[in-house]
Order: structure tokens, then sequence, then C-alpha cells
């Protein structure tokens, strides 16, 4: 389902084009070249440039997967927690979804900027190998409007919630962490010691 409508996206809406579904959930087209809400590795490290950033976050997430794929085998091969296996299956999914885009999209699609991407194009894609930027699309502007003056920190400002776009990967990634949190004691259940 992420790539699917990931793809339908960028093969049919220019960077920044949005569609109402309601008046709280539009499909708003941006693209993330970082991580969560866009920021950058070169943004904490400032020594080092944009491309060399952008190439070791995705070795690292390529890393960070294979270590989630071995630690979900080994927990479906040791018939460890269900729950776990089943957190796991959507961090995993949505992990690779999100890393499919870092590493493949920058040659498989042109640019979106003022023209709706062509999918392997003859001219080439935007970028090269590992330096696609990740599809996001699902945004929720549930409430909009200024906090009142007493709100501490955001008093009288203008406020959004919920803001930030994301896209069905990262609502996999959100499930997992959440089951995992919700259901820790069943995911990591303590072995009864034996007396």
């Amino acid at each position: 389902m992420d790539q699917i409508s990931k793809i339908y996206v960028k093969t049919h809406f220019q960077l920044g084009e949005d569609l109402t579904v309601f008046n709280w959930f539009k499909i708003y087209f941006i693209e993330n070249d970082g991580m969560a809400w866009g920021t950058k590795l070169s943004d904490i490290l400032p020594f080092m440039s944009d491309r060399t950033a952008k190439v070791s976050l995705t070795v690292f997430r390529i890393f960070a997967i294979m270590g989630i794929g071995y630690w979900l085998y080994d927990t479906i091969v040791k018939h460890r927690s269900k729950i776990l296996a089943l957190a796991l299956v959507f961090i995993f999914a949505g992990a690779l979804g999100n890393i499919i885009d870092s590493v493949f999209y920058g040659i498989a699609f042109n640019d979106s900027v003022g023209q709706i991407a062509a999918f392997f194009p003859h001219e080439g894609g935007y970028e090269a190998l590992l330096h696609g930027k990740v599809v996001d699309m699902l945004y929720l502007p549930i409430w909009q409007g200024d906090l009142p003056s007493w709100v501490p920190v955001y008093g009288g400002k203008q406020f959004n919630f919920f803001e930030p776009v994301f896209n069905i990967a990262d609502v996999a990634i959100s499930i997992g962490f959440c089951i995992l949190i919700f259901f820790n004691k069943k995911a990591f259940p303590k072995k009864e010691e034996n007396a």
C-alpha cells in the first residue's frame, strides 16, 4: 500500500500540490530529504556535506533494517512473543517502504518541481542511487488557530494540530512502536525462574 500510494502521488501530483479529502484530511505532496520532520544529518553534524549526510543516512537505514529483519527472523524462529513479532513486522515494513524511496526514487523518477514526475524517464532520474527523497502525502490539519495567551510557550501564537506530513510507511512504524510501548510486558515477557 505504501509504495502504491507513493508512486501514484509522485506520478499524479506536482510537488506542493494538495487535494482536500475532508476539511481535516488532505493529500499534500511533499518530499523529505532527511529524517523525521525533514531534519538532515548535516543539520546535526555541520561539518558534513548534504550529499555525504544523505548517503550516510541511507546506508545507516539499510543496516538498521537488516538488524530489524534479523530480530524479526530470530523472534519467529525461536517462537518468542507473537506481540513482539507483530510489532517488528510493522516496523520492518514501514522502514523498508521508506528505504525504497531513499535508495531508488532518485533514479526511478524525474523531478516533481513544476511538473508531474515520470516513472523511469528517458532522460534519467532527478538524483543518483542512494540520494532519493521520501514521498510524504498524508496531512491532517485537524485544528488551526490562535492559542489562548495563558498557554505556556505557545500562548497567543498560531498553532496547527497536526502539522507533520507523513506516509503509510510512517504509520506502520508508529503502529509498531505503539504496540511495543503499550504491550511491553507481553512483547518482552520475563522468564519464570524455577525454584
